[in-house]
């Protein structure tokens, strides 16, 4: 199939091969933006972005290794160790949330799985959220069926948990747990009727084939994640990864232009790593079809552009911050219709490497 072919009708797709990622993600930067942009305009809104603020519910003392993590008992990076917060004290920074802007809101727990004391509580906690009139978001760790039912029962909208990298590097990253591990726990998340979040994390060593290969892994699913996070690597203190060559941004644009092409309808967002980005580094994600940020602050436990500068960059791009009532797509929805007509410019460009032709 011709990249033409495609761009005119993106029919979502379950059988990528890394040749088609590689010679899609190595195309001259201004075609494959092109591209991206025109797939993003045929199912959504390319002057709008959705808004979500993360919270960590649970800091520190994680069982798990993950290399990048500053929350992992294996490493030193000062963190301190804190309990469960206090469901008031949840439903206050949520509300604080709402009133910024955001319409999801998303609790991260350092957890390897849920815990059967704390369990019940953050089933509260969703429950109350979504009383605000937010969407509810978590990640948790690892979860069965059964938990997931019960997630589901309590109003959750979206569960996170990302795929990290590539399975061929997984292994230099996490020992802990398995890739299939988090296989099953999102076959848990879908069958429980819950919106997949899922994606991963660039700038942590990989080769070029680990995110061509994160890419085709994530859209192969049975179903795309309806959310993919693309992150670039916070390096922190004290981690593995703390002296990680710094990753080439234009590369990372590519990440994102590649990601929406491959998964039209997935809401794709720009996600860890902005405080190190330029405006323009951001606009041109935003260009690449990139239309989800986490708002505010903090995200977990590392930094992030305060309210006030995304509202400065949002205006001056002309961007308006979705409103909740069109910002969940609803589950299990993975058929591409009504898309518009792009020009016949694209006709002869094939899914090849332009420049080794």
């Amino acid at each position: 199939m011709s990249i033409a072919d495609y761009i005119q009708n993106p029919t979502i797709r379950h059988d990528w091969t890394m040749a088609e990622v590689q010679a899609l993600f190595n195309l001259p930067f201004n075609d494959l933006m092109f591209y991206a942009q025109s797939v993003h305009r045929q199912f959504f809104n390319p002057n709008e972005v959705q808004t979500s603020t993360l919270l960590s519910i649970k800091t520190g003392a994680c069982p798990e290794d993950c290399a990048y993590c500053p929350q992992s008992g294996h490493y030193n990076t000062g963190l301190s160790k804190e309990q469960l917060m206090a469901l008031e004290e949840v439903l206050s920074n949520a509300q604080k949330a709402k009133d910024t802007g955001a319409t999801r809101f998303c609790m991260g727990a350092a957890w390897r799985s849920p815990r059967g004391k704390d369990f019940p509580v953050v089933l509260e906690m969703i429950k109350g959220v979504k009383a605000l009139g937010l969407e509810t978001c978590v990640t948790l760790g690892m979860l069965n069926d059964e938990q997931a039912q019960q997630l589901k029962a309590a109003g959750l909208d979206y569960y996170n948990h990302n795929l990290d990298t590539s399975q061929e590097y997984y292994e230099k990253i996490i020992t802990t747990r398995t890739y299939q591990d988090r296989m099953e726990t999102l076959e848990s998340v879908r069958g429980a009727g819950i919106n997949v979040c899922s994606g991963g994390i660039i700038g942590m060593g990989e080769q070029a084939n680990d995110r061509y290969g994160l890419l085709m892994e994530l859209a192969n699913m049975p179903e795309h994640p309806q959310s993919v996070p693309i992150n670039m690597l916070v390096a922190v203190a004290g981690t593995p990864l703390e002296n990680v060559e710094k990753l080439d941004e234009i590369d990372f644009v590519r990440m994102i232009a590649t990601a929406r092409i491959m998964m039209p309808k997935s809401y794709v967002r720009l996600s860890a790593g902005r405080e190190n980005m330029s405006d323009e580094t951001q606009a041109l994600c935003f260009m690449a079809g990139a239309n989800s940020i986490f708002y505010g602050e903090k995200l977990l436990t590392t930094a992030n552009p305060d309210e006030n500068h995304d509202r400065i960059l949002l205006s001056r791009l002309g961007i308006q911050p979705e409103q909740a009532a069109s910002s969940a797509p609803s589950h299990a929805t993975d058929s591409a219709s009504g898309s518009a007509p792009v020009s016949d410019s694209f006709n002869g460009v094939k899914f090849t490497n332009a420049a080794a032709s």
